[in-house]
């Protein structure tokens, strides 16, 4: 399975902004039930005992009842998800700073769709279709509204049969913060720091309090980053046959001072798009503790007392080994992308050598 998402076209967003602040009724309606039935019962409402208290729900609101079904179904995914006995109140209020993004969820039934457009109930929506979507065959899905109150139609559809991979390379991948990832052939995926391309403008439009521009500028560093890392992902996935990626915590990173720089990279969601893009083109995908992987070196497999160490070793780019016996010099991104292949590899030393010896004749 994958996910299509397709703009619709701006003449129908004040139609999607009316049906969205009534999906947003039927959300607030069933997250006060729920709490109101736990505080008097002791209970929790499942999906199933929602339905007869939004019985005719879809005909009050204009909603399709397949709409009302999944609300209810996501209401209780999410209350168990975050286990909460209630969830936030969606606000429709386009003057609210707490304003919800517009959410129209469907089932397959719920939608009837072809090459340009998607019907909805009863109202056609045109759209910018680059997919054809008359190929594919949907699952489920739902209209979502982005920052600057554009309207797109993400769906759930079933993937087409990919031929067999036939490339038979493995990799190891260093993440950092220079460059998204280093690869242990010595491809590099580097790092443009879109946040720090248009914080100035950010900067701007904020003192300015242009929400809109704000908006505008958030979206359009999100979606340059987005397209970055898909086709780096895209890349890796099609030449390689095992992908090894250290376990790098951003959650971790963004505790500390860099976290400007770990959000602005978006290497976790490099090893999402990797991860699922692997098990759709039959690639295998490994995810090993990269502990000591910097300062271990590659070919002898000993942390010397020439190994960068620490924060403060950040700007050593490049060191020796000082072990009298290997002496090797190492690329502090390649070296630990080559130990993160050696630990996916159960250390196989004879692999590693073979790789060794490639990347230093390219030195």
């Amino acid at each position: 399975m994958k996910t299509l998402k397709l703009r619709i076209k701006d003449k129908h967003c004040k139609m999607l902004d009316q049906l969205a602040s009534e999906v947003n009724f039927v959300w607030n309606y069933v997250n006060d039930l729920s709490f109101k039935h736990l505080k008097r019962t002791g209970d929790f409402f499942s999906a199933f005992d929602m339905a007869k208290y939004t019985k005719g729900t879809s005909k009050l609101c204009g909603l399709h009842s397949q709409t009302v079904d999944a609300i209810r179904e996501e209401f209780v995914t999410r209350r168990i998800q975050f286990k909460k006995a209630k969830l936030k109140w969606r606000v429709s209020n386009k003057k609210s700073a707490r304003r919800s993004l517009g959410w129209i969820p469907f089932k397959k039934s719920g939608l009837k769709y072809a090459d340009g457009w998607v019907e909805y109930g009863k109202t056609k929506f045109g759209l910018w279709d680059s997919y054809g979507l008359s190929k594919y065959s949907v699952r489920t899905g739902s209209f979502v509204e982005d920052s600057r109150g554009r309207w797109y139609v993400c769906l759930v559809v079933d993937s087409p049969k990919l031929d067999k991979p036939t490339a038979t390379k493995a990799i190891g991948i260093d993440l950092g913060l220079k460059d998204i990832a280093t690869c242990s052939d010595g491809t590099v995926i580097s790092n443009p720091k879109l946040y720090r391309k248009y914080e100035q403008k950010l900067g701007i439009a904020q003192r300015a309090k242009n929400k809109k521009r704000v908006r505008a500028l958030h979206a359009k560093i999100a979606n340059c980053r987005k397209d970055h890392l898909h086709k780096a992902s895209t890349m890796l996935v099609k030449e390689n046959a095992l992908i090894i990626v250290g376990d790098l915590s951003a959650k971790k990173l963004v505790k500390t001072k860099m976290a400007k720089s770990v959000l602005d990279t978006g290497f976790s969601a490099l090893k999402t798009m990797l991860k699922y893009k692997c098990e759709n083109a039959s690639v295998l995908f490994e995810e090993v503790n990269e502990s000591f992987t910097t300062q271990m070196c590659s070919s002898c497999g000993e942390i010397t007392a020439s190994s960068p160490k620490g924060r403060a070793d950040l700007r050593i780019r490049e060191w020796r080994c000082c072990n009298e016996k290997c002496l090797s010099l190492n690329d502090r991104d390649i070296n630990a992308a080559l130990n993160i292949l050696a630990l996916g590899h159960k250390r196989l030393a004879v692999g590693i050598s073979l790789f060794r010896g490639e990347r230093m004749s390219s030195l």
